[in-house]
């Protein structure tokens, strides 16, 4: 349950984004009567209309998950903030001024933000947040840790760094195909990450005396 909430806004702006793309003519009609007075300019082209749905999809959905838990009175952590303002920030640039670059950078922005926190937290001010996060299920000694922050901080701003070259390059004229990348492969990738890095963490593991 915990994953389809936490992924609940990327699968909801995959399939709207998916039929929208399959059904431009009611997409744009659609994205022309609830957005038209959001745009600049108040046009809306065909093409755009499939992308700018998505978007209000997902910061809506977004918003349904930081409200959901601040009802039931249970802590919002700090990545569902930062992915709330990144996606309400650069989700509104794109549809207000019509251009999917801005919401290309999300998850860039996203994956940095964090990798930037891992780093600053560690050097400056002794905060391991990968131990804080993981601890309880990995219980490895002191001097694991540091390499643990500074490998995810590595990973996450290479993850970044793919999205954008993905985005502007591989799949440059194929908005579709880096849909699909962003929601599958990088989703992919994090998974087979997280797996890989704590198989390699388990042998840290103190193994109890008999």
């Amino acid at each position: 349950m915990k994953f389809l909430f936490d992924f609940f806004p990327l699968i909801l702006f995959f399939l709207v984004y998916k039929l929208g793309n399959g059904n431009e003519a009611a997409a744009l009609a659609l994205a022309e009567q609830y957005l038209g007075g959001l745009v600049s300019g108040g046009k809306i082209l065909a093409d755009q209309a499939p992308m700018m749905l998505a978007t209000v999809v997902a910061i809506l959905a977004t918003f349904l998950q930081v409200g959901y838990l601040m009802l039931r009175r249970r802590k919002v952590d700090g990545m569902l903030w930062v992915s709330f303002f990144v996606i309400v920030v650069f989700g509104g640039m794109t549809i207000y001024l019509h251009d999917e670059t801005f919401i290309k950078w999300k998850p860039t922005i996203i994956y940095w933000v964090f990798a930037a926190a891992l780093l600053i937290s560690q050097l400056f001010f002794g905060k391991n947040l990968m131990r804080k996060a993981m601890e309880e299920a990995l219980p490895l000694p002191d001097a694991v840790w540091p390499r643990v922050g500074f490998t995810w901080a590595a990973f996450l701003f290479l993850l970044g760094a793919l999205n954008l070259v993905m985005a502007f390059v591989v799949f440059r004229d194929n908005t579709a195909a880096w849909v699909n990348f962003k929601v599958f492969g990088m989703t992919a990738i994090f998974f087979l990450f997280t797996i890989g890095q704590s198989m390699l963490l388990m042998k840290h593991i103190p193994q109890e005396k008999a």
